[in-house]
């Protein structure tokens, strides 16, 4: 597909996925680094990449890399992505972008003074119906948009003995459950509904509030075989859970649960809208159903097939009807439109993918969901 080459910092469980969706695209990947060199290798071996740089910064600097795609921890989100803008280097983070709103404003200025591109990771909008979703509302199917509603559910921290590295705020920053999936959320409404969330009034929980964390390094999702000596208590101080109350510019209101303790969801977003003429609904586990509602007629499930999508949602489905598209997919699609856009040159046109400036907006509602838990008031998002 392309000339450009790219290269990967971080081998954990979403490395791996960057790495397959470009080379389903044709595109190299000269190598990866992770942290250190015999932690990554193996990774790399698996990936048949032969290229391990001793460090992130090595890989940063090598002339042979256009694009650097990061998938480290979110402490180092910042200082990664400012050394590959300075470098040339088009960049692709991982969410959030940064830990703060003045670090992510930072890279956004970065982004123009370099004339380069910078990608934030939000893949789920490329799921083919997250398309037609947005079509639909583009074209006024929906009306006026009142109501905005859903979740973002997990269960892989279920146990006080699941462990990552997001439960440490140095690591992972002071949100966790709220910036690392509310996140995915709150970019899908605004991308599919073109509303911005003008204030919120957010509740935590945190249920276990004293976790087992293992002795030894394990990965993302991984399985847990230890032992009970294999583990120490840490005490938490990021949510398990978040209500969130929104108010859209426009008038629509909404409302988004997020939790990462919900017994058998797996990584269940979920989202509604309802507007004055029908509705919408999509479930992330089960990405090639598109639910219609309507008043007076029968409601209907559109099942993802390109023949039956608006024209500009067709793009996105690599399949024919039928033949189901998920996870994987919407990383191939994103890197597409991304590397497609990089190739033309033209950086002053409008982006068909999320950007650094769609980073920085979903780390200003993100501070005002934090400050309106700490104080249990109504904030308004501070653009």
């Amino acid at each position: 597909m392309s000339d450009l080459k790219a290269a990967v910092i971080g081998t954990g469980f979403i490395g791996p996925a960057h790495v397959e969706a470009l080379r389903r695209l044709g595109i190299e990947v000269v190598g990866v680094a992770g942290s250190s060199p015999e932690r990554a290798r193996p990774k790399a071996e698996a990936l048949n990449i032969k290229k391990v740089y001793a460090d992130w910064r090595e890989l940063v600097a090598d002339p042979a890399v256009n694009v650097v795609h990061i998938t480290t921890p979110n402490y180092l989100h910042f200082p990664m992505a400012k050394a590959a803008l300075e470098a040339g280097k088009h960049v692709v983070c991982e969410k959030p972008l940064t830990m703060t709103s003045a670090e992510s404003a930072e890279l956004v200025e970065l982004v123009r003074e370099k004339g380069l591109v910078g990608v934030i990771n939000f893949n789920i909008r490329f799921y083919p119906l997250c398309q037609e979703a947005r079509a639909r509302v583009q074209r006024g199917d929906l009306g006026d948009v009142y109501i905005i509603h859903g979740s973002y559910l997990q269960d892989w921290l279920f146990y006080d003995t699941d462990w990552n590295w997001r439960l440490e705020p140095e690591l992972g920053g002071s949100l966790r459950a709220v910036g690392d999936i509310g996140s995915h959320w709150l970019d899908l409404v605004a991308f599919i509904t073109g509303l911005k969330v003008s204030s919120v009034m957010a509740d935590f929980g945190t249920f276990i509030p004293v976790r087992r964390k293992p002795l030894v390094p394990i990965d993302t999702f991984a399985g847990k075989e230890l032992k009970p000596g294999d583990y120490e208590e840490k005490l938490i101080q990021t949510e398990d859970y978040a209500s969130i109350l929104l108010n859209f510019e426009g008038g629509a209101k909404g409302v988004v649960t997020v939790s990462q303790i919900c017994a058998g969801r797996k990584n269940r977003l979920s989202l509604e809208i309802d507007g004055s003429k029908g509705s919408l609904a999509w479930d992330g586990e089960r990405p090639n159903e598109l639910w219609i509602g309507h008043r007076e007629r029968a409601n209907e499930v559109l099942i993802k097939d390109p023949s039956l999508l608006a024209s500009g949602a067709k793009w996105s489905a690599g399949y024919p009807g039928g033949h189901a598209e998920g996870f994987p997919d919407t990383f191939k699609q994103l890197y597409a439109a991304v590397y497609g856009y990089i190739e033309k040159g033209d950086y002053a046109a409008p982006a068909d993918f999320p950007t650094f400036a769609d980073g920085h907006e979903e780390n200003l509602i993100c501070e005002a969901i934090e400050c309106s838990a700490r104080e249990q008031r109504w904030v308004e998002v501070d653009r």
